[in-house]
């Protein structure tokens, strides 16, 4: 890392670190500040600020207010997170700097003693944790999130073919092999510029985690379907589905984000969807719902979540959610799915999903709605995946496991209208 690289770093985690706003945003506010930054000057300054989320547990243990101290707090990511040697940077430090990241090493042995500072987890999501899991399973979560993700495409079947474009992919990127469930998947250990690449452009690929294929296969469209996406969001299981249904029937992608569905338009054109409908709505009770009451096939609930799944590509989701915040999710949540059922129609299918790994989130959402709606009944999901002839059973609900599955944490319920 250059000193210019190391200012730069440090004047990002300022803004980053007191966790106002989401990294990612914050990454990208600053790289348009500062466009005559390299390409190489880029991925040095996001790869060692992402490094410092990813072991804020162990800066935070050591530095006071770490955002207000963001240039020992840079330091700190290069030797924890990134692996740098001290004295490769020894031109970087002045002396007060060399002794900090001294004492810092010398606290490694300690840093592994600490639930908190091993998961690298805060200490109200582990207490949170602790009322389902043991430490040691909170310990290999915590592990398994802490790594970054790789690159997962899901390929449009509308316009190519898996074994045709993973072949296009591995001449240029060795690593990119098959996704070992979804049969539409394929994975990128190192990631590639894929929005100029052509298989891109030409709507042959979308990004989309391993995990969230899955939910599509499990609402099964098919041809001629009414398909409702309640939480559609930017789309990106709503074009799964559409090419699910070789773009025949109709689907509604409801969210109250508008600016999210202005990005589903592109992404539909791209595609060669245009069976899709997006609308935004107002909330979960808009009027414009009601009249699709009893009339859809299949109803997916993507609902809001604490995002506890995706820490792989979001680090800093774990200091921006608390106790509250997924309490009031946890009411949302109930509401939304409630409203969405109404839509589905006698033997049609009700799919809710999230990208948490919290129960209250999860199983205990869908055996509250279940108690309080009889004409529903629990369908095995993993029956349905293997009648879709994927080999992955996690029982009668979806569990994706980012230590187990190498997606991430997903969970998904599967009911039906009797």
């Amino acid at each position: 890392m250059t000193p210019i690289q190391l200012e730069h770093t440090a004047a990002l985690l300022a803004d980053m670190l007191t966790f106002k706003q989401p990294a990612d945003a914050v990454l990208s506010a600053y790289f348009r500040e500062h466009k005559k930054l390299g390409r190489q000057d880029r991925h040095e300054i996001a790869e060692t600020a992402f490094a410092a989320l990813r072991h804020y547990q162990k800066i935070a243990a050591v530095l006071r207010r770490p955002h207000a101290q963001s240039r020992k707090a840079a330091l700190a990511a290069l030797v924890l997170g990134r692996s740098v040697n001290i004295g490769k940077i020894q031109d970087l430090l002045d002396e007060e700097e060399a002794e900090f990241l001294s004492h810092l090493k010398a606290r490694k042995a300690e840093f592994s003693d600490g639930l908190h500072t091993a998961a690298e987890l805060p200490e109200w999501l582990i207490a949170q944790l602790q009322t389902h899991y043991n430490d040691e399973e909170i310990l290999a979560f915590g592990r398994s999130v802490n790594q970054a993700a790789p690159l997962d495409l899901r390929v449009n079947t509308l316009k190519n073919k898996r074994d045709k474009v993973l072949a296009a992919l591995q001449a240029e990127e060795p690593s990119a092999e098959a996704t070992p469930f979804s049969p539409w998947g394929i994975r990128l250990k190192n990631k590639i510029a894929l929005n100029k690449h052509e298989l891109f452009l030409d709507g042959s690929v979308e990004v989309q985690d391993e995990g969230s294929q899955l939910l599509a296969l499990l609402v099964g469209a098919k041809r001629g379907e009414i398909v409702v996406d309640f939480c559609a969001g930017a789309g990106g299981k709503t074009l799964a589905i559409g090419a699910q249904m070789a773009n025949k029937g109709r689907i509604y992608a409801f969210d109250i984000a508008g600016k999210r569905l202005a990005n589903l338009k592109p992404r539909m054109t791209r595609a060669g969807l245009t069976n899709i409908d997006p609308e935004r709505i107002s909330s979960e009770h808009d009027s414009r719902i009601a009249r699709l009451t009893g009339k859809a096939d299949r109803v997916l609930v993507d609902a809001p979540c604490s995002g506890l799944g995706t820490l792989r590509r979001n680090p800093d989701l774990k200091y921006r959610q608390s106790p509250e915040t997924v309490s009031n999710l946890l009411e949302q949540q109930h509401s939304i799915l409630t409203a969405a059922a109404k839509l589905v129609k006698p033997q049609g299918r009700l799919v809710y999903a999230t990208c948490s790994i919290l129960p209250e989130e999860n199983e205990h959402q869908v055996e509250r709605f279940l108690a309080e709606n009889p004409e529903f009944e629990l369908i095995d999901s993993s029956e349905l995946l293997a009648a879709a002839k994927v080999d992955l059973n996690t029982g009668k609900y979806l569990r994706m496991d980012s230590a187990v599955h190498h997606t991430d944490g997903f969970f998904a319920a599967v009911l039906q209208r009797k």
